[in-house]
């Protein structure tokens, strides 16, 4: 172990291991607790800091963290902020900018306004406790009313991506919010940093006018041939070697430029990525490029890097408490409260307005940016600079749960996915049917079923097709995703061979964190008979009944029904194994449907014990309830069997289009989060199986009506 100490590359490979590794570990119960992965990175870089590790194990510390790799870790982390400001310019599109109105200017420039005059009022007071003499005063307050106007423009992308708010309205106005937020925060800072490194007025002036005549070289110049580089990108190949080589060069060269001007190397960077055009490609391909190796494996350093420099043991009296405790009320009244009460002022209710000061109230990694620029300025002490991590902790913490207090997630989706439909007769209201498609390969098979269900298209009936996706941790997602285009590959058989049968489905598609919950939620929201899924093979469990199947089974308010296709084309010959359990009712109930909405033949398969125990006396008066006479399509039949799973699949292999079984462990077929044991009736039956589930009753009147309730559908035809 001593020797890996001596040897600088090696114990570079070791920081790497354990800073990455620490960060995904954490960022798991992150996510789990509805966190952005930030808020793990962060606490990652805290925890293998002083705060924790050198206050635990201060020799392991040492070795791992010793004072000669510092500069190392450093430049390494100044590297990736590079790259992570270009990536943050790439995202910041100029329309965000335009074209919104009155509101988000006010709001805009209130959010910035506020906190920055309450950071400055706060350094009146923290100035003579937490500052050096050597620090200029004017220095101090123009960075502490800077430090506190920030807001996390990529974390805020993401929260309102998760959450579906990218399209309302109050996304919007978030989004172009922070985005003006975000060029005012870092020019305000480009400015300020002018002001602490230059030794007298006319050093700052020159420096200012030098900014000046960057940014116009920016986008008189550079800007326009950028946007011929994207059109060639667009009109070619795509972007090579050659090309990323060469945006890479003008990247390192704003960011020299702005550094040698005194305007920071990250104000450089963001200008880089900020004039890039949006349109055309190149701007996607760069993020697509780059962001995996900025995000994954060098910015961990700089979290890494702060962790260290963020000495909690430095917070060692009351007093530094209070201040602590103060810093966060000023951030969170200047952001939050300013921001509310000018989106109120605009027109927006209070749950709206409340929303977005929540949302611009989120700091995050940003904060941590500016904050490490003050500590390597001189400009505020270890001791403030710890107070102000914990600040950008806290407001980001709080966003997501807060959000949902004021937007709770039932809210949210009817908001999201209400579209208005036609007006249905109230007499006659309409069955509908949610199929939730995952990938494409699902679709046509439920289309067909669905049909089935439904009967023709003039029949009062809707089908929507619903399709959730999971959100990447990349930037480029955040921003650029569009629902409509994500969804396509996956609901696109499904939608073209509802098409070909003359069927309406309505697609939904959003952005979900939690598929199962967001399943159950759309269902109520849209009044669904019915919750048609698909099903897939499992990576490691021995169920398919596991996963978001299981959460959907046992949350659901309404049938659940899970299509094992093989290749489901039409619903002409279906057999319905039963026993009596209430799913075994409800797979009568939609066998019922399918007799009269798709003319089918239906073979109900009656199992009772080979020892003689009683048997169909209590099943068919059910079936003849249910099936009344009409025609000879029902066919009754009783069996005597040990296993009903072995009587179901040998009845299966005679040539059925569909096997209808609900759920159960007569059946092999337990909704287990973790099965352990293979269902043979799913892996084994040669045909297509709709696997039913009838939900729970929720009192003691709805449980003696289930026999009824299971098959509360239209009358149907014959027994014989």
């Amino acid at each position: 172990m001593h020797a890996l100490a001596h040897n600088a590359l090696t114990l570079l490979i070791v920081q790497f291991l354990v800073i990455i590794g620490v960060s995904r570990l954490i960022g798991r119960g992150a996510r789990w607790l509805g966190q952005p992965l930030v808020i793990a990175e962060v606490l990652a870089g805290i925890l293998l800091g002083p705060s924790l590790l050198g206050w635990l194990a201060p020799g392991t510390l040492e070795w791992l963290f010793p004072a000669h790799s510092m500069p190392v870790l450093k430049m390494l982390s100044q590297v990736g902020l590079i790259l992570f400001m270009f990536l943050i310019g790439l995202e910041l599109d100029p329309k965000l900018l335009k074209g919104r109105g009155h509101a988000s200017v006010v709001i805009s420039h209130t959010s910035i306004l506020v906190p920055f005059g309450l950071g400055a009022g706060a350094a009146l007071w923290l100035y003579p406790k937490l500052s050096e003499p050597s620090v200029p005063f004017s220095s101090f307050v123009l960075f502490m009313g800077v430090a506190m106007s920030i807001t996390a423009f990529p974390v805020l992308a993401r929260i309102l991506t998760e959450r579906r708010l990218m399209s309302s309205r109050v996304g919007a106005m978030t989004i172009t919010c922070a985005a003006v937020d975000d060029v005012t925060a870092w020019c305000l800072l480009a400015f300020v940093v002018s002001i602490v490194r230059a030794s007298d007025l006319m050093h700052a002036g020159l420096t200012t006018v030098l900014a000046m005549l960057y940014i116009a070289f920016m986008l008189v110049v550079v800007r326009p041939f950028l946007a011929r580089l994207g059109a060639r990108v667009a009109n070619k190949e795509g972007l090579n070697q050659n090309g990323v080589a060469l945006t890479l060069m003008m990247l390192l060269a704003s960011a020299w430029a702005t550094e040698l001007i005194g305007i920071h190397a990250l104000f450089g960077a963001f200008m880089m990525g900020a004039v890039i055009p949006k349109e055309g490609g190149l701007a996607q391909a760069l993020a697509e490029k780059l962001e995996d190796v900025a995000v994954v494996l060098l910015l961990p350093l700089f979290f890494a890097f702060s962790g260290l420099r963020t000495q909690i043991g430095l917070l060692s009296t009351g007093d530094h408490w209070v201040m602590c405790g103060l810093i966060i009320l000023l951030a969170c009244l200047g952001k939050f409260g300013g921001s509310a009460v000018a989106a109120r002022l605009t027109g927006m209710r209070w749950r709206e307005a409340g929303a977005l000061g929540i949302l611009m109230n989120t700091r995050g990694l940003m904060e941590l940016i500016v904050l490490n620029i003050g500590l390597d300025l001189g400009v505020i002490s270890p001791t403030l600079f710890t107070m102000m991590v914990v600040m950008a902790l806290v407001t980001t913490f709080m966003t997501t749960p807060l959000l949902r207090w004021i937007y709770p997630p039932e809210e949210m989706i009817k908001d999201q996915v209400s579209a208005p439909v036609e007006a249905e007769p109230v007499e006659a209201p309409p069955y509908t049917v949610m199929m939730c498609v995952s990938h494409g390969q699902s679709g046509a098979g439920m289309v067909t079923l669905g049909r089935a269900l439904t009967g023709a298209p003039q029949e009062p009936s809707r089908l929507f097709a619903l399709h959730l996706i999971r959100p990447t941790e990349r930037a480029s997602f955040h921003l650029r995703h569009d629902p409509e285009k994500a969804s396509g590959d996956s609901l696109a058989p499904l939608l073209g061979r509802a098409n070909g049968l003359g069927l309406q489905v309505r697609p939904l598609s959003f952005v979900s964190t939690e598929p199962g919950p967001d399943i159950c939620r759309t269902a109520e929201a849209k009044q669904a008979d019915l919750i048609l899924l698909g099903w897939h093979k499992p990576l490691f469990s021995r169920t398919l009944l596991g996963g978001t199947v299981h959460e959907v089974m046992q949350a659901a308010s309404t049938g659940v029904a899970v299509l094992v296709d093989r290749g489901l084309e039409n619903v002409r010959r279906v057999l319905v194994p039963f026993i009596g359990s209430t799913h075994d009712r409800a797979a009568l109930g939609l066998a019922r449907r399918l007799l009269q909405h798709a003319s089918a033949e239906i073979t109900i398969l009656h199992v009772t014990q080979s020892d003689g125990t009683p048997g169909h006396s209590g099943a068919r008066p059910l079936v003849d309830e249910l099936f009344p006479e009409g025609s000879g399509r029902v066919h009754f039949q009783v069996v005597s069997h040990e296993s009903p799973e072995d009587a179901a699949l040998e009845e299966a292999r005679r040539g059925y289009d569909l096997v209808v079984v609900g759920v159960g462990s007569e059946w092999g077929l337990e909704d287990s989060l973790f099965g352990l044991h293979r269902q043979r009736l799913i892996g084994d039956a040669p045909t297509s199986l709709l696997v039913v589930r009838h939900p729970a009753p929720a009192t003691a009147a709805e449980a003696t009506a289930e026999p009824e309730t299971a098959g509360a559908l239209t009358a149907g035809n014959t027994v014989s």
